[in-house]
């Protein structure tokens, strides 16, 4: 009996150590977690749940994300505190290398030089006022068509304090001396924008800093509703000098003019990863050299938050669901990694 009992002990070791390289393989995170952060403007939100979920699949403990402001996140994710974010827009953070690049470093990208930026009017007034070029706001009547509050300035939505945007949209009023003829609202972006677009819908002109991938390009579409104009010249911010000509492109769907002087270098959404987990963790290096997200995806979801469909984990699930065979190639491709 006792021999019977040994024996079925055995063969009971024997299976489980032939299935634990198994179940390593499939899940390499097993026992690990991950501190995520995402960004303060929630159109990075989705990429975040997509991630998320792709990397809870090889078995990792992903928390709920912390959301962080840029100078936060960077100095948070060189120390380790945070994990990651897969928020990072590139060239635009480059003022951040120093204080990130000794403890963490870009892994991928999410979206290769699909983050474009810059100032759009409505279609009907760049076409009544001749609008082309933010100099055009130097004309009276110019500004007088786009003066909300009385101010004799014509009124435009920018970005809040702590984005990258406005310490660009500062230099740029200062390069161009906007200031003397444009009035930047520097509050809350979504709520801002909803009043924007109401206005639109009202049939009153507005001018607006805009990027992409963003539900304002789904709301007013470049082209139809809206169109992007120029700058007066090409004036970069300090950590952006010498990438003068990729402010400059072809192609802008919706622009005024091609090549299309947006003033802003089209940017790189990326992963920014603390550099001691991505040294012990290389399916998730695999991982995210691997996955991509279509711009026109996020685009989509951006409007479903607009619209006030807010589930973002459930929009990423959704996703997920919907490119299956996809995703089931990253995870492959980071399950092979980790072996």
């Amino acid at each position: 009996m006792m021999f019977r009992l040994t024996k079925t002990m055995t063969a009971i070791g024997t299976a489980l150590l032939l299935a634990a390289p198994a179940m390593a393989a499939e899940k390499p995170g097993e026992g690990v977690s991950i501190q995520m952060a995402q960004p303060t403007w929630d159109t990075g939100w989705f990429q975040t749940a997509i991630y998320s979920d792709l990397l809870r699949e090889l078995g990792y403990e992903v928390s709920q994300p912390m959301t962080l402001d840029n100078p936060a996140f960077y100095q948070a994710v060189a120390f380790g505190d945070v994990t990651m974010w897969v928020d990072g827009w590139f060239p635009g953070h480059n003022s951040y290398r120093d204080t990130f690049e000794q403890g963490a470093e870009i892994v991928g990208a999410v979206a290769l030089g699909g983050a474009l930026q810059g100032y759009l009017v409505d279609k009907a007034s760049a076409e009544k006022y001749d609008i082309t070029s933010l100099d055009d706001f130097k004309r009276e009547e110019v500004r007088e068509a786009f003066d909300r509050n009385g101010d004799g300035k014509a009124d435009m939505v920018g970005c809040p304090p702590g984005w990258a945007c406005e310490e660009v949209i500062a230099h740029h009023r200062e390069a161009y001396g906007m200031d003397d003829y444009i009035n930047v609202t520097s509050a809350n972006y979504s709520a801002a924008m909803a009043d924007a677009v109401a206005a639109y819908e009202q049939g009153e002109p507005i001018l607006f800093y805009t990027w992409t991938p963003n539900w304002t390009v789904n709301e007013l579409t470049p082209g139809e509703d809206v169109v992007w104009i120029q700058v007066p010249f090409v004036d970069l911010v300090e950590t952006e000098k010498g990438l003068e000509d990729a402010a400059t492109m072809e192609g802008v769907e919706g622009c005024v003019a091609d090549p299309c002087m947006l003033g802003y270098v089209a940017n790189d959404i990326v992963p920014v990863v603390n550099s001691d987990f991505i040294k012990d963790n290389p399916a998730v290096r695999a991982l995210f050299e691997a996955a991509a997200i279509p711009l026109t995806d996020i685009y989509a979801q951006n409007a479903l938050m607009n619209e006030g469909d807010e589930d973002v984990e459930g929009h990423a699930k959704d996703w997920i669901a919907e490119n299956r065979d996809q995703v089931d190639q990253w995870l492959e491709t980071a399950r092979a990694a980790a072996e």
